[in-house]
């Protein structure tokens, strides 16, 4: 009969095999007997890879690398704030500041200065006279860029090895009268001329300009006149006739006009473009909130401390760029936001050292003192000073009025604007009334009919916006502003209807 071979027996030997420190076995769910046959627990593919020390040092340096923190402005690192107590650093952020402090460079109108500093070295290489209108709104760097090309046009003739021109710099506004601007530039040309009764400067000129062996042994002349609007007369015979001068057979003159009109050349020049005299023109626009924080930040560069938070500068870019984009106006609004944090301070110290003077002088005199600290950590221009100095800049009785006028006559102010922004210095109530049905249209808005909106601009000129003319016809009455452009657009840009017809 076959026998049943116990496990406890050895297979050699058949004696069992007894273990003292055996204990009864104990029964074994299946789920007990699978760990036991499986000694090494599977881990997911993920917990896998983590669990590899390659992988933990590599995610170790990645996690202790530290993401730069993205300021603002580069401009203000690295700088310690300054002391506005310190006589000698107030008078040198504001000598920084300051409109008529030159710079070494014109920043944000590379562009334009390239245009006429190429037109002029044209008409020196070929000895061409020529005429060109730089145009654009106040404060956008038209005769700052004019200094500059100057300079470098004197340059670049030296390097080139060609006769220099002369450059006659006038502004119009200093003209008694309009027909003195050729006196002016006849005594500049031939200083040892005498200007003749019977016969004009402006004829001299002509002659002048006409005939070969007068004007052939002379320099190339680079006359620049700016505020050239000042000469618009009622017949514009001076503008004409100045203009004019580039087209004689003989001419050796460079003339650039500046003004603040855009379309000066299309609205007052039209004859000369029938005599082939259309000058080139080039634009300046108005600054960018980006352009006006970059100027700004150049003028800061050269002071070894940190005068502005950041966020003030570019609060006081955004506003000024959104109400008219003038960089004197700007300039003129950070040096009132320190005037404004320098009053502060004058009152915080003296209110700290009474405060030192009631304790006599106890512990809470070092109280005292880290508040002197804090106000040392806080001697920047905030956003608090820069709002109070846009609000003194702006904020005016007049715009008070304006934001509390009816609907209409806001539009009537809008349509104003929008009309003198072509260079118009005033217009008709007619003309007015089509800008105005123009805005009307595009909003949807009911319009009024010209009798009431004539109506309406005698309630204005009463308030002393508006300025209105005589007629026999209603329509044909003048229009002006009497108030700053910037006043309208900043009383309305709060309200996006107005914003987007002043854009």
């Amino acid at each position: 009969m076959p026998t049943i071979v116990d496990r406890n027996l050895s297979p050699a030997t058949g004696e069992v095999q007894t273990d003292v420190n055996s204990t009864p076995r104990k029964r074994t769910l299946r789920s007990d007997s699978a760990k036991q046959s499986s000694p090494m627990k599977l881990k997911s593919p993920r917990r896998f890879i983590l669990d590899s020390p390659n992988i933990k040092t590599e995610l170790a340096e990645k996690l202790t690398i530290k993401t730069p923190v993205k300021k603002l402005s580069d401009s203000f690192q690295d700088k310690p704030v300054w002391n506005p107590t310190d006589v000698n650093q107030l008078r040198t952020v504001k000598e920084a500041l300051h409109v008529s402090t030159e710079q070494p460079t014109v920043v944000c109108r590379e562009d334009e200065q390239k245009k006429i500093l190429e037109f002029c070295k044209q008409c020196v290489k070929q000895e061409k006279s020529g005429s060109l209108y730089v145009c654009g709104l106040p404060g956008t760097g038209k005769s700052l860029s004019m200094d500059k090309i100057k300079g470098s046009l004197i340059d670049w003739t030296q390097e080139e090895g060609l006769q220099s021109p002369d450059v006659f710099a006038l502004n119009c506004t200093s003209l008694t009268n309009t027909s003195d601007i050729f006196t002016k530039i006849l005594t500049s040309c031939q200083p040892q001329t005498k200007i003749r009764g019977p016969t004009s400067p402006l004829k001299q000129l002509q002659n002048f300009y006409s005939q070969k062996q007068q004007s052939s042994g002379t320099r190339m002349m680079l006359i620049i006149a700016d505020e050239l609007d000042y000469l618009i007369t009622k017949d514009r015979s001076v503008l004409h006739d100045l203009f004019l001068l580039t087209t004689k057979p003989f001419s050796r003159c460079i003339l650039i006009g500046i003004a603040n009109a855009i379309d000066l050349a299309d609205r007052f020049l039209p004859k000369l473009q029938s005599l082939n005299c259309k000058p080139m023109v080039v634009t300046f626009r108005a600054y960018s909130k980006d352009q006006i924080i970059k100027i700004i930040q150049q003028r800061l560069r050269v002071l070894p401390y940190t005068v502005f938070q950041p966020q003030a500068l570019e609060f006081c870019a955004r506003k000024v760029a959104s109400a008219s984009g003038d960089m004197r106006k700007a300039l003129g609004i950070c040096r009132s936001a320190i005037e404004i944090l320098e009053v502060e301070l004058k009152e915080t110290t003296s209110d700290v050292n009474i405060s030192v003077i009631d304790n006599g002088f106890s512990d809470q005199t070092t109280a005292a003192a880290g508040e002197i600290l804090k106000l040392q950590e806080k001697n920047v221009v905030r956003i608090d000073h820069m709002a109070l100095a846009l609000s003194k800049a702006y904020r005016s009785p007049v715009v008070e009025t304006i934001q509390s006028l009816p609907q209409h006559q806001q539009i009537i102010l809008c349509s104003a604007v929008v009309l003198f922004r072509r260079a118009k210095k005033d217009t008709t109530i007619g003309e007015l009334n089509k800008s105005y049905m123009d805005i009307c249209k595009t909003t949807q808005i009911p319009p009024i009919g010209i009798m009431e909106l004539s109506s309406m601009c005698r309630v204005l000129s009463d308030q002393g916006i508006l300025k209105l003319g005589q007629s026999r016809e209603e329509k044909l009455r003048r229009v002006s502003l009497k108030i700053d452009e910037a006043d309208i657009t900043f009383a309305l840009q709060g309200v996006r209807y107005f914003r987007n017809c002043l854009q």
